[in-house]
């Protein structure tokens, strides 16, 4: 029979969606049960993690229906979707795609990591400017481990009533342990803002204090992303709760050029002005240069013109260039 190691093992890469550690676990049991002599159910053992081995090959294995919705008091703390978004589909650096992958492998394998008393990272702080991904990182992490993402929403969770807004912050962390998922605080200095600065307040002193407490104690399967764009603001005692930090920079000139082909690539023409784009491009976000390349790509669906030219996407990026140094004058 199977040892309680290897049902729990069995249970563990079942829910976490790793079909190959799943069949392997079975193999294991099946092989012992031969080993105990009862080789009729040993082989029908081998039969069954064969079929569901043939079945993720063929991409036939129906995958398990996310969970519904939060109820109660938890709706208005947080929101929930399932996002078929992938690693693939995002430009970034290779420090920080080789990150977020090994935190995917990780999680992938934590019962044979813990097996050898070691934990996957799933305590995730993101920091850098803003559009360069760190919502999109939310939304791949849960699309590659078929997950559902829970967007905390700070308008819910932050109260002027002392005590309630540590209250509903609990109410959060015992979501994550009833139900895993990816749990995302996005704008995160709103609660982690450093609590020796001199505009502090007393009720987001005490929120900070109960979630470095929160995060310390906890031990759920959920993975937890806090992210913001001041990483300065932040506290100190931060830094030691989570995991791992993963730095998001404006892109470079290859990441703008790769970006803009993946983006415009059933409409970019053949001759195009990389160098005299990327004059143009050079400060903008991730988020600014997809929406300028969506602009060019609208306008060229509009009016009919037989490909997208680089005076026309130059045009684009101007424009958000213009837009970006209204919110910032001395951007340049």
């Amino acid at each position: 029979m199977a040892s309680s190691e290897q049902v729990r093992a069995l249970l563990k890469s079942h829910l976490s969606r790793d079909d190959e550690h799943f069949v392997s676990v079975a193999l294991q049991i099946a092989a012992s049960t031969a080993r105990n002599g009862d080789g009729k159910l040993a082989k029908e053992l081998r039969d069954l993690a064969d079929r569901i081995k043939a079945q993720v090959h063929n991409g036939s294995q129906t995958k398990a229906v996310p969970i519904t919705k939060p109820t109660g008091e938890l709706a208005g703390l947080l929101s929930v979707s399932y996002p078929r978004t992938r690693f693939s589909e995002m430009v970034l650096a290779d420090e920080t795609r080789n990150l977020l992958e090994n935190v995917k492998l990780e999680y992938r394998a934590s019962d044979r990591l813990e097996s050898h008393g070691l934990s996957p990272r799933r305590k995730l702080l993101l920091v850098g400017p803003p559009g360069c991904g760190k919502t999109m990182t939310a939304s791949a992490l849960a699309g590659e481990l078929n997950l559902p993402l829970f967007n905390v929403q700070l308008h819910g969770l932050i109260t002027k009533y002392m005590g309630e807004t540590a209250a509903k912050l609990h109410l959060i962390f015992e979501a994550m342990t009833q139900t895993r998922g990816v749990y995302f605080f996005d704008e995160f200095d709103a609660i982690g803002a450093d609590r020796g600065a001199g505009n502090d307040v007393g009720e987001i002193r005490r929120v900070l204090n109960s979630f470095l407490q929160f995060l310390e104690q906890e031990e759920s399967d959920s993975l937890i992303l806090a992210a913001t764009n001041y990483i300065g603001m932040l506290d100190g005692a931060l830094f030691r709760r989570f995991d791992d930090v993963i730095q998001y920079l404006l892109p470079t000139e290859s990441q703008f050029k790769q970006l803009v082909q993946n983006r415009l690539k059933r409409f970019l023409g053949h001759r195009i002005g990389w160098k005299a784009l990327w004059k143009t491009a050079d400060g903008l976000s991730h988020a600014e240069m997809c929406r300028a390349c969506d602009d060019a790509a609208k306008s060229h669906v509009l009016q009919e013109t037989a490909q997208i030219t680089t005076a026309a996407l130059n045009s684009a990026l101007q424009h958000r260039t213009k837009k970006l140094d209204l919110k910032s004058p001395s951007r340049k």
